[in-house]
């Protein structure tokens, strides 16, 4: 998730720059088959130094990978303040949104097998939606606001929660009067599942009509739900048996209860220990809830081998994860012009980048100038503990951040990014 400073520009992203490439400056869209200068890598390492020896994170670990080979693979500092023991591959990180893209990849498989299709109804899975209401905001003659609940337009679908259209959010940013009816309704209250969770959403307004507007939310849990209901089995064990089992992704789950295990887990700073999502996040308490929307952790070397098979286009090992035509629809823009998609300030895929069925993909260079760093057709999702990765297919390279920091996420990611791509030579 971005919640980025610049998101009024991100905002205004929906409009596609006719400039021509050749055009663009600086290290937006480079030619194919470009390497990376050694000497120039080393900057990485310098600014997280840096950002360790000055305080502002415990640490963090970085993996590039190019050709199916590592070109940077480097651990800054350490896994929390308290042992003082150093990150390694093995050291395990709160994914928070980053748990969407894998949630996005099962989803897909689900589809392949015809387990559903994009346009089912969601009521269809999970009844209760078939009353689901939207709210709208009326401005009263005093200034105040007030709420009107309207039938939707169309039944909110499968399509419409893959793209987060659905209408369906969160409730602990922004303050429109449907975001304050999430908070008000503590939806994360008591030990519950995606069938309680699902059912808690159904009777919240939608913040708007499905399909009209992309918006950040709890889409993906109950997307979850559909394939829980889909396969009459719980969403860990589609998952497992799915992606992470043929993947070998073994320590990446919902929940930590191995001692040995907890021992890896990385912690931000004491004084940063806040992920500002509405609810607290511990994995080394087992509940019902397995939040396919943010609920994951994993290491670095479980969601490389993920982020491999994105770059393979759907496949690792000799194992198919996603057909060619699958993967294609997993990566292509529906949220772009002629989609009739809206975008409004918290837009989070931000500026140059449209959404397919659960991934960023950059579809132009966007309005900053210079533009910022990357190639179309990048792929990429970040969440709110600061992990990150980009898949960029042109270049056959990804790129992994695994860091515990709320509040710097932002600017390291972008520093990172920059550097990453100004490391990159013809």
């Amino acid at each position: 998730m971005i919640l980025s400073g610049l998101l009024r520009a991100a905002a205004a992203g929906a409009v596609l720059l006719a400039a021509p490439l050749a055009h663009a400056e600086g290290t937006y869209e480079i030619p194919a088959g470009a390497h990376f200068n050694k000497e120039k890598l080393a900057k990485i390492g310098a600014f997280f130094t840096n950002e360790v020896a000055t305080g502002k994170i415990p640490g963090a670990i970085v993996l590039i990978q190019q050709h199916g080979k590592p070109v940077y693979h480097q651990a800054f500092g350490v896994q929390d303040e308290v042992s003082k023991a150093p990150i390694t591959d093995k050291t395990i990180f709160r994914l928070f949104s980053m748990t969407k893209a894998i949630t996005a990849v099962v989803s897909m498989q689900l589809l392949q097998e015809g387990k559903y299709k994009l346009d089912d109804p969601v009521s269809k899975y999970i009844p209760s939606f078939a009353n689901v209401k939207v709210g709208v905001e009326r401005k009263n003659e005093d200034g105040t606001k007030t709420l009107e609940l309207v039938p939707p337009k169309r039944p909110m679908t499968v399509l419409d929660l893959m793209t987060h259209t659905s209408g369906v959010t969160y409730g602990f940013y922004g303050d429109s009067l449907v975001r304050k009816a999430y908070r008000e309704a503590n939806i994360y209250a008591g030990d519950f599942d995606l069938a309680e969770f699902a059912e808690r959403i159904a009777k919240l307004p939608l913040h708007n009509q499905p399909g009209a507007l992309w918006q950040y939310g709890h889409s993906t849990d109950i997307l979850a739900r559909v394939m829980e209901v889909a396969t009459g089995q719980k969403l860990s064990t589609i998952e497992r048996e799915k992606l992470l089992d043929p993947l070998g992704m073994k320590d990446t789950t919902f929940f930590v209860t191995d001692p040995e295990k907890q021992k890896l887990m990385a912690e931000p700073m004491p004084n940063d220990s806040d992920f500002r999502v509405g609810r607290i996040n511990d994995p080394t308490k087992v509940k019902k809830w397995e939040s396919a929307s943010g609920g994951m952790v994993s290491t670095m070397a479980d969601y490389s081998r993920f982020a491999q098979m994105l770059l393979n286009g759907g496949t690792f090992e000799g194992k198919t994860i996603l057909k060619p035509e699958t993967f294609k629809e997993l990566t292509t823009d529906r949220v772009g012009p002629g989609s009739g998609v809206e975008r409004d300030y918290f837009y989070f895929p931000g500026d140059g980048f449209g959404f397919g069925l659960g991934l960023g993909v950059r579809t132009d260079p966007g309005n900053a100038k210079p533009p910022p760093p990357g190639d179309l057709g990048e792929l990429k999702w970040d969440g709110a503990s600061g992990c990150y990765f980009v898949i960029d297919r042109k270049q056959d390279m990804f790129f992994i951040l695994l860091e515990q920091t709320p509040t710097e996420r932002q600017r390291i990611q972008r520093t990172l990014k920059q550097l990453i791509y100004e490391a990159m030579e013809n």
